[in-house]
């Protein structure tokens, strides 16, 4: 796909400064940027790198000023502000990227499924009996949707992904390759052998509307009821999520965390990488938990910021750490204060 500077600068309602009809074919860093390519400037830290760049293009806030020669073919287009600007190209370049439709002759659709209108489904998705598809969905090579089913318009389904019978995926959601959505909850429960038998997992996986899932992400089945995950979430690679768990909209959590059943987050919080958050739990709306953390009881206090394993609250734990760091030189000084009053004692019996 090739695109014009006046082509782009009418897109983004931008000033050409160079050749109008200069093409592009893809995106590069300013600091790594190849003839045909369209960059950006935004971040000033990145400002030398407009005087050495190869890349064709480079979009500039309006206010940008050269302080000396650059590139003698290099076609600037300013905009209001270049990082939304070029955020915006970015998810136009996805739009076009993922712009497919049609059903393979390699995919396998049982004759039971409901399809909607200009759906993409590739080779080597199987799509079992009962489900639903919405308009505009699209499924990528290898990726499974069991019976029962139901996935709302445009929403992207990467190569490799797993979504299992009875779960529900709303509209505008993006799940990555390596999910799997609506595998087993960990039930068991001891009998009277000392062994363990299973319990049967027959709940569901419900995940509304403009949700991101990331690669290999596991999201459990509910054992009754559902497993929820609300509208806006953003999920990181690498992240379990256990049965019955419920996420408030808008939540964000960032990879390697683990959430154990039946917990319940809040909208608008913020999770960090390696966070590992207890069963049945309730955390509340706009809490912040550091990466690492461990948590290990209720969060009821809205927007309360956490750290540490157990996790505390940060201010606590600051103060904490600090102290911790020290603790060499306490040991030292504690071992001097022993031995100091050793020797007064054996000075005072003489």
């Amino acid at each position: 796909m090739k695109f014009s500077a006046s082509q782009i600068a009418q897109l983004l309602e931008g000033e050409v400064i160079g050749n109008k009809n200069l093409n592009v074919h893809g995106l590069s860093k300013i600091d790594d940027g190849k003839k045909g390519t369209l960059s950006f400037l935004a971040n000033p830290a990145y400002k030398e790198f407009i005087y050495s760049t190869e890349a064709s293009i480079v979009i500039v806030s309006k206010d940008f000023e050269p302080e000396r020669e650059l590139p003698s073919d290099l076609t600037l287009i300013k905009v209001d502000d270049a990082y939304s600007s070029f955020a915006k190209l970015l998810d136009l370049y996805n739009e076009l990227k993922y712009d497919r439709k049609g059903i393979s002759e390699h995919a396998q659709v049982d004759d039971s499924a409901d399809l909607g209108k200009d759906v993409y489904i590739g080779p080597g998705v199987v799509v079992d009996a009962g489900a639903r598809i919405g308009d505009g969905a699209k499924l990528f090579p290898q990726s499974f949707v069991g019976q029962n089913v139901s996935i709302g318009s445009n929403t992207l389904v990467h190569p490799a992904a797993r979504i299992l019978a009875d779960c529900i995926v709303g509209s505008d959601c993006v799940i990555h390759s390596g999910v799997i959505i609506g595998g087993d909850g960990f039930g068991f429960a001891p009998n009277s052998e000392n062994n363990y038998q299973k319990v049967a997992q027959i709940g569901n996986v419900i995940i509304e509307n403009h949700v991101e899932v990331g690669a290999n992400t596991t999201i459990d089945r509910a054992t009754l009821g559902h497993t929820i995950v609300r509208k806006g979430v953003k999920i990181d690679n690498l992240i379990q999520i256990a049965h019955n768990v419920e996420i408030g909209e808008n939540t964000v959590i960032a990879a390697q965390t683990g959430i154990a059943g039946s917990t319940k987050i809040g909208k608008n919080c913020m999770i960090g990488g390696q966070v590992g958050i207890v069963g049945h739990l309730t955390i509340a709306d706009s809490v912040k938990i550091a990466a690492q953390s461990g948590v290990s009881h209720s969060i009821k206090q809205e927007g309360k910021i956490v750290q540490g394993s157990p996790a505390i609250d940060i201010g606590d734990y600051k103060r904490a750490y600090v102290g911790f760091k020290n603790l060499p030189n306490l040991m030292k000084e504690i071992k001097k204060l022993k031995e100091e009053i050793k020797n007064l004692k054996a000075t005072n019996l003489e």
